[in-house]
């Protein structure tokens, strides 16, 4: 099985700060020390990509699939240990998409391809980390 080789870069800019630069060239700034709140931690990250992952595949999946999409978010939560390294032992990943007419089934199946087959964030987590979903449709008057 052929490997894409994926570089990121992190640099430490001081106070606990870095400075994390993605393949694709993008900076991003993360606070390590994490009451002071000015940056998200890289366990706040990684909730976001759980999030962010699943979502792209969703969005994609629905659009593909003609449905009304007015608005879509999602939530998650993780669930962590308390020992070190804390590791978090559960994800839950909430879809919220208000739409015209937007097909339950549409829905429900985007979701469950993007948890089984699709979001690469999942497979990698999933070893290690239940991961459930769940999902509201909420109607959305005429034009």
């Amino acid at each position: 099985m052929a490997q894409n080789i994926y570089k990121a870069h992190l640099k430490y800019a001081g106070d606990e700060f870095f400075i994390g630069t993605s393949p694709s060239g993008h900076a991003v700034a993360i606070d390590t020390k994490g009451d002071r709140k000015q940056a998200p931690t890289p366990v706040e990250m990684l909730l976001i990509s759980v999030a962010a992952c699943s979502a792209a595949d969703v969005i994609s999946i629905l659009l593909k699939k003609r449905q009304d999409v007015v608005s879509y978010d999602v939530e998650v939560t993780g669930e962590r240990v308390d020992e070190y390294p804390r590791k978090f032992e559960k994800f839950h990943v909430h879809h919220i998409v208000q739409g015209r007419s937007v097909s339950e089934k549409a829905l429900a199946d985007a979701i469950k391809l993007s948890d089984e087959k699709y979001c690469s964030v999942a497979a990698t987590v999933r070893p290690t980390a239940e991961i459930t979903t769940s999902f509201e449709i909420i109607e959305v008057a005429g034009d």
